[in-house]
């Protein structure tokens, strides 16, 4: 039955996302359909992003990236001025941006339009 996931961004200025999710993460759009980018990776995942003035209402995770290297992937995006979220809250602690979750690893930042993303190790 369901067997993909495509997750949608909104975002307040397109151009500087796009900008964005090239500089910092490498991502370029594979399509723009409608006005809206469309990029896909592998194993048959993809994100959208959409022009709006809802951008960066949300305060929760909005997509998640899974990484094999997580310490090496974390290193990389901060050298490309990728800022890490610290919480201290019931259930979640962070240290230096990363927080251990029964042997795993997770860590958020916010992109420019003010969406949470997640990088994780893959299980």
């Amino acid at each position: 039955m369901l067997k993909e996931a495509h997750a949608v961004l909104p975002a307040s200025d397109l151009k500087r996302a796009q900008d964005f999710y090239h500089n910092a993460l490498g991502f370029d759009p594979d399509a723009e359909e409608n006005g809206n980018l469309i990029y896909r990776l592998n194993a048959g995942s993809s994100f959208e992003i959409y022009e709006t003035t809802n951008a960066g209402t949300a305060q929760n995770t909005q997509m998640c990236f899974l990484s094999d290297a997580f310490d090496s992937d974390m290193a990389q995006l901060r050298g490309r001025g990728v800022t890490f979220e610290d919480y201290d809250f019931p259930g979640l602690k962070t240290e230096n941006g990363v927080a251990t979750l029964g042997g795993s690893k997770a860590a958020w930042f916010k992109d420019t339009e003010g969406n949470f993303i997640c990088l994780t190790e893959a299980m």
